[in-house]
């Protein structure tokens, strides 16, 4: 067991929305990209409405209320390495 992360817990980010909700369904990418920032260890989950996130085209269509348009999160995810999982 390494011990520097013994005292570490991974985060696991469930989304359940997707262009039925855009506000919520930007929650998981935006709190990962915080976590990631701060390299915590992370992934986020996309569950069933959330799953069509990764169909062509559909990210380009999310834009929650206060909030920067899911493309950019999502690049922000990739940037930082954590895994998207549908």
């Amino acid at each position: 067991m390494n011990m520097e992360r013994a005292d570490r817990r991974s985060l696991m980010y469930v989304g359940l929305h997707g262009t039925d909700d855009p506000t919520l369904a930007t929650l998981p990418f935006l709190v990962a990209t915080g976590a990631g920032t701060e390299e915590m260890d992370c992934c986020i989950v996309l569950v069933g409405e959330a799953a069509s996130l990764a169909k062509p085209g559909m990210i380009d269509a999310v834009h929650g209320v206060g909030f920067p348009p899911l493309g950019d999160l999502v690049e922000k995810v990739r940037d930082l390495g954590i895994p998207v999982y549908v």
